[in-house]
């Protein structure tokens, strides 16, 4: 399966270029799934008509379809739910405030990924695009898998493990005082097995040839920044970026004197995509006189994005990580274009790189050539951050 996720600023169109994506690849006989994990969803609202959680047929081999979250969180999470609103009315809320409450901050972000791995795992469509959260969210949840990684085998397995042995113990004990139960192992087991779920996804969304993100931009200086931002976020997450729409660029047919500073304004800005996101390849979509809801209005702007071609290939296979060996030592190189080297922090520890980009960071497992080395100094380099390591000694 091929799977492209889109992902940009809210606002700059990246529904309808996933919608039209979708329309090219199922015309060139794909079966095609175009899954909007945005929980203000507007996938409906572009192919106008009703879409649900399940798949719905929009057209010959394609379908459409919005993530409910709290369907995904009744099938995978029913018992961890049911637990936390017991312990939740245990403490005097009433049935709907438990309910409620129960739901923790961010399930529809993480339900997302268990969705996209379910239709990985069954095979069904030849090409699935996700239609993914503005540029914020879909990176936090990018992330997700390697930070939920770190919190299971430092904290919850041993957690896990205790809980199951003194359970018999402590629960005749625990319940007539607290007025609820210690969690059994359905509730115990509930979050490793979901945890696993989305170890898998993180090697599909970090395998190029099979995942790429698309980022949507509009000549704008404030989405420009945002957008480098992403790509270099998306670099420290292992995650390929293969192209950069720019849309809602105002056509030459429009003379209008009231729009000829905004025209000079994204001359300017549309050859700051091009330098800046240098060598991805960039497309350029015009401002359409019309709003991009309906089949009709995306099959113009499919042909404008994609012609004759084949949405489905790589455009560009970027190598965001890498391992270098030199004269005696090794460097670990990671692409992070537009990254000034003062703004990126490294630490180490054990078998660990731990690298920090304002609020984003990655905890780096470093293969068995390096973990036993320290790093020994740093460079930006080509848009590649490469860190030096050597033995204790000679560094």
């Amino acid at each position: 399966m091929r799977v492209i996720l889109m992902t940009g600023k809210g606002g700059v169109g990246k529904t309808s270029v996933a919608a039209a994506t979708g329309l090219r690849c199922a015309e060139l006989g794909h079966k095609t799934l175009v899954l909007s994990t945005d929980p203000a969803h507007s996938l409906a609202d572009s192919f106008d008509l009703e879409l649900g959680h399940e798949p719905v047929l929009v057209r010959p081999n394609l379908w459409g379809a919005e993530l409910d979250a709290l369907m995904e969180l009744e099938g995978n999470w029913g018992a961890v739910k049911r637990y936390i609103t017991q312990v939740l009315q245990a403490r005097g809320l009433d049935g709907v405030e438990a309910e409620e409450l129960a739901i923790l901050p961010g399930m529809d972000e993480i339900f997302s990924l268990v969705r996209m791995k379910r239709h990985y795992d069954d095979g069904d469509f030849d090409v699935l695009i996700i239609d993914s959260a503005p540029t914020g969210t879909a990176l936090r949840l990018l992330s997700l898998p390697e930070v939920a990684g770190w919190y299971m085998r430092r904290f919850y397995k041993p957690l896990q493990a205790v809980s199951a042995a003194l359970r018999p113990l402590v629960e005749p004990i625990f319940r007539p005082i607290a007025g609820f139960s210690l969690p059994n192992q359905e509730v115990m087991d509930a979050p490793y097995e979901f945890y696993q779920q989305i170890e898998e996804l993180e090697k599909v969304l970090t395998d190029s040839a099979v995942t790429s993100v698309r980022l949507v931009t509009n000549p704008e200086k404030m989405v420009i920044k945002e957008s480098l931002r992403a790509h270099a976020y998306l670099s420290l997450y292992n995650v390929a970026t293969d192209m950069v729409v720019a849309n809602r660029i105002i056509p030459d047919s429009v003379t209008d004197p009231f729009f000829q500073r905004w025209k000079e304004n994204q001359q300017q800005y549309r050859q700051e995509i091009h330098d800046n996101f240098s060598p991805l390849p960039v497309k350029e979509v015009p401002l359409y006189s019309e709003e991009m809801c309906g089949i009709a209005a995306l099959e113009r702007l499919k042909e404008t994005l994609y012609g004759d071609e084949d949405p489905s290939q790589v455009y560009y296979k970027e190598t965001t990580m890498r391992v270098v060996q030199g004269d005696g030592h090794y460097s670990l190189e990671l692409y992070l274009p537009g990254i000034p080297k003062d703004k990126v922090e490294l630490s180490k520890s054990a078998d660990e790189l731990n690298v920090r980009i304002g609020n984003h960071r990655r905890n780096l497992v470093l293969p068995q050539a390096l973990a036993a080395l320290q790093p020994a100094g740093a460079k930006m380099e080509d848009d590649y951050l490469k860190i030096r390591f050597a033995s204790p000694v000679t560094a």
